[in-house]
């Protein structure tokens, strides 16, 4: 039986992702008898002119993390669907957006201005900002043009299947590479996970009525570590976000952030988010409703830290 032909890539994101896809441990053995990897610049040194020569369809499946926010990003996102029979947007970036995804609160030049011009340990005097193409003695220098907004890779291009997690469980990424092996492939367009539930109904934290007087950040309190968090005024994401991890962060006395994305039949994960906190605060009063609300520090990064891109926002409005 011939083996599959697999390709990785990383566009922006962290690299936690292609980091994740080693924590499968020994069942390494088992992916390296079934499967050649034929693309993976981070650990390997390939040209994009060996993908461009790759014929169509020749590779049976890629695992493309990282969200698109510049060309170069979009290309090879273009020439790896062409490419793969299989396209998976493995891992937050390229499923949602996530961390990356936050600079769609402002737009390029906004953030040219703070990374070239405005922080303190920043020596521009004469206000240089990168050019997508400039002369040197050498020649002509490209890179890559950076864009206004940050795109999913659904967003981009075609996509057969979603695994998500920032980065993904061991567990995640080896269910999303069993199918492949197997060809037990679900319906196009379906989230690999072990659960279409909430972390919640993993987190083994007792869970009574939930009443809230007051939020806190992770480092204002150390939580009973019986009790569920959200009920104890931290921003525990739990209700609002896909299980399949196990609840890992919970367990560990840390709130879920959101990072395994919306749970089955969600359209917008921040909104959901946003609905279950407005369900939990203890008050009828406006003015107490309001201090309660004031102690959410960046709520629009808290609602969105992972899906701003895929949300029904999408991005900040910027005149």
């Amino acid at each position: 039986m011939a083996k599959l032909k697999l390709a990785l890539y990383w566009a922006a994101s962290c690299g936690g992702c292609d980091i994740a896809t080693l924590a499968i441990g020994e069942k390494i053995l088992k992916l390296a008898e079934a499967a050649d990897i034929v693309f993976w610049p981070v650990a390997m040194d390939f040209k994009y002119s060996d993908v461009e020569k790759i014929p169509d369809k020749s590779i049976d499946a890629c695992l493309f993390n990282g969200a698109i926010q510049n060309s170069e990003g979009e290309h090879i996102a273009q020439l790896l669907r062409a490419k793969s029979k299989i396209l998976i947007a493995y891992g937050s970036c390229s499923y949602e957006g996530c961390i990356p995804g936050l600079a769609n609160f402002f737009n390029r030049q906004m953030i040219f201005d703070r990374v070239y011009i405005e922080t303190q340990s920043t020596d521009n005097p004469e206000k240089v900002y990168p050019q997508s193409k400039v002369l040197v003695p050498e020649g002509e220098l490209e890179i890559p043009d950076f864009y206004d907004t940050v795109k999913t890779l659904a967003q981009t291009v075609d996509v057969d299947y979603f695994v998500p997690g920032c980065p993904p469980e061991e567990k995640t990424t080896w269910l999303a590479l069993e199918t492949l092996i197997e060809g037990k492939l679900p319906p196009k367009g379906a989230v690999i996970s072990h659960s279409v539930k909430a972390v919640c109904d993993e987190c083994p934290r007792i869970k009574k009525e939930k009443k809230v007087k007051k939020f806190y950040r992770p480092y204002e309190i150390i939580p009973d570590p019986e009790i569920c968090l959200l009920e104890q005024g931290l921003l525990c994401y739990g209700p609002a976000t896909r299980g399949g991890c196990g609840a890992p962060c919970p367990q560990a006395n840390m709130p879920c952030t959101g990072c395994y994305g919306p749970v089955e039949g969600v359209v917008d994960q921040g909104a959901h988010f946003l609905t279950a906190l407005a369900s939990v605060i203890d008050s009828d009063d406006p003015t107490e409703i309001q201090r309660i609300i004031n102690d959410i520090v960046d709520p629009a990064g808290t609602f969105y830290r992972y899906s701003l891109p895929d949300s029904l926002l999408r991005r900040a409005r910027i005149k």
